[in-house]
């Protein structure tokens, strides 16, 4: 067995030639399109935007900012606020803002209690934006 010297570099250029050509093809082809990128996108801003909007309805009748003026909490950094939160942050304080409408609505709060569990939730957001 005698071991060719040309015959292995050969073999190793067209390993290597083969290596680039299949490279630069799968370099070419996306796993995931620009199009669903872009709606996954659209999709992600939409869903923060109703979550916003949810959070900052809460915090925006009269007696609420009332009652945060009442203790020292600053509507307005609260609004600013809820817009620096990350997106699972405001996702969660939305769904915690549709619960209390939903018990409000259903006879299981008062003014008084929903008054109280606004001002903490609106003291927990602060805390949270100090925090970082």
């Amino acid at each position: 067995m005698r071991f060719d010297l040309w015959q292995s570099i050969r073999l190793l250029a067209a390993c290597f030639l083969l290596t680039l050509g299949v490279t630069s093809i799968l370099a070419q082809t996306h796993v995931v399109s620009q199009a669903d990128i872009h709606k996954e996108l659209v999709n992600t801003a939409q869903t923060r935007q109703k979550n916003l909007e949810k959070t900052r309805r809460l915090f925006s009748s009269d007696e609420t900012r009332k009652a945060m003026e009442a203790a020292q909490i600053s509507p307005e950094k609260v609004d600013a606020a809820i817009s620096m939160l990350s997106d699972d942050e405001l996702a969660r304080l939305a769904s915690r803002a549709d619960k209390l409408d939903q018990d409000f609505a259903a006879g299981r709060l008062d003014n008084r209690d929903l008054l109280f569990v606004i001002l903490g939730i609106a003291a927990l957001v602060l805390i949270i934006i100090a925090v970082r």
